[in-house]
């Protein structure tokens, strides 16, 4: 399957490419986007390539289950977070949605939007029953995004994301097609 560009208002959701291995790295190497993040700060440059050729991987193979996209301004272009689907088992038709983005573009509604995109995505192309998150419970920033989308807090598990600051509880969010 190949993936395609989406659209919003303000927004371009394209497939990343090996052009963003210096903003995905900076992303990445951000303490404030590394707060409430599992994946940690990449040690290089080195690291955050092999994450991001892993990435367009799992984005060419020809069945996708990985859908990694990079988040554009509609003008000027410029590269302002990354949004990701991953599709769970055929048979139960769910997936889990992720984001990032970079802190000089928080509260502007940017994460909303894409996710509103990303759901839409899921829903009316990938076919999908379900879609799920996670987000530690600290990151009040997520939980709005999450719930601005219609999202609903179905689960707290208890002690689950090794973050940089040690164990941090984890609410679950979940959307069905029919909400």
């Amino acid at each position: 399957m190949n993936i395609e560009i989406l659209k919003t208002e303000r927004l371009i959701l394209r497939p990343i490419t090996v052009m963003d291995l210096d903003y995905i790295h900076e992303l990445h190497s951000l303490k404030e986007t590394d707060e409430f993040n599992a994946l940690g700060i990449p040690a290089t440059i080195e690291e955050t390539k092999q994450l991001l050729e892993k990435w367009i991987s799992e984005n060419n193979r020809e069945l996708t289950t990985h859908f990694t996209f990079a988040v554009e301004l509609i003008t000027g272009n410029q590269t302002i977070g990354l949004i990701g689907i991953n599709l769970g088992k055929v048979k139960y038709k769910n997936a889990e949605v992720w984001f990032k983005f970079h802190k000089d573009h928080w509260n502007k509604g940017y994460a909303t939007e894409s996710l509103k995109e990303i759901l839409r995505f899921g829903f009316n192309e990938l076919n999908l029953h379900r879609i799920e998150a996670g987000c530690a419970i600290g990151n009040v920033g997520s939980i709005h995004v999450l719930e601005k989308t219609g999202m609903t807090r179905e689960a707290h598990t208890r002690k689950l994301l090794p973050l940089s600051s040690g164990w941090s509880d984890n609410y679950g969010y979940a959307i069905l097609s029919t909400d």
